[in-house]
């Protein structure tokens, strides 16, 4: 049965979490497995893994074939090394203390590259945040820049309203301090002024006397109510109209003896 050393993925979408396991091959991915033998995130930076050293290296000595992603993960932790070590020591190439002292000198080697990883990793990060902690200051340092401003030129405009008010202020005083002086030496002339006002009055009053023409004119106008005595000769014109009438009445008198 062919047995491979994979990865079991587990955790939420776009955060996955694996599990390193030992499964049969046609088994599926996130299905029965053996054994588990370490655990992998890389969600972190660098990523976190969590292997059991001696149980990797038993199922590579059985013939557990590892995957790309494995490989990589058993190679950082030192267990193909110390695979190739103590092949080495079966072939009789080196004892096995020589064997422990390589892999130790190779491990602390890894340790200290996985380390400078690690700090220069931290330094860039705390770089980032300097600089977003800078800008974030400048942007602050400006905000308050133009708030000053802003304070600056309202107070400037309440200090020139002040201004304004206290010189309107100071001159109405003024004007009222000056005003009587001013009343006492026109009031002479304003009561001239009143009585030559009043004399054109007592002129224009007088003038409804010059009326007198308008009742001559009406009495003239007299004779109109008048003419009915000019009537009187149309009166006896009809009377003399109507006096050659009695002779044909006597005519028609005369005539009675002819019938």
């Amino acid at each position: 049965m062919p047995v491979k050393i994979r990865l079991a993925r587990h955790g939420k979408k776009n955060k996955p979490f694996y599990f390193i396991v030992v499964a049969d091959s046609r088994a599926p991915r996130d299905g029965r497995f053996i054994e588990r033998i370490g655990s992998y995130n890389p969600n972190t930076n660098p990523a976190f893994i969590e292997l059991d050293f001696d149980k990797a290296l038993n199922w590579l000595q059985k013939g557990a074939q590892p995957t790309d992603t494995c490989r990589t993960i058993l190679s950082l932790q030192g267990v193909l090394m110390k695979k190739h070590l103590l092949e080495g020591v079966k072939k009789n190439a080196f004892t096995l203390d020589e064997a422990e002292v390589k892999f130790q000198t190779w491990l602390t080697e890894k340790q200290k590259a996985i380390e400078a990883q690690k700090s220069k990793l931290s330094k860039l990060q705390s770089e980032a945040e300097q600089t977003l902690l800078e800008a974030e200051a400048k942007v602050r340092e400006e905000r308050a820049e133009a708030i000053a401003k802003k304070n600056a030129a309202l107070a400037a405009k309440d200090k020139a309203a002040a201004d304004g008010e206290t010189a309107t202020e100071e001159t109405e005083a003024s004007a009222e301090e000056s005003a009587p002086v001013v009343a006492e030496e026109t009031e002479e002339p304003a009561v001239e002024a009143a009585e030559e006002t009043e004399t054109p009055k007592e002129t224009k009053t007088e003038e409804p006397e010059v009326e007198e023409p308008k009742e001559e004119e009406s009495k003239v106008e007299e004779p109109k109510e008048e003419e009915p005595k000019v009537e009187e000769p149309a009166v006896e014109a009809a009377e003399e109209a109507e006096a050659p009438e009695e002779p044909k009445a006597q005519e028609s008198e005369v005539e009675e003896p002819v019938a």
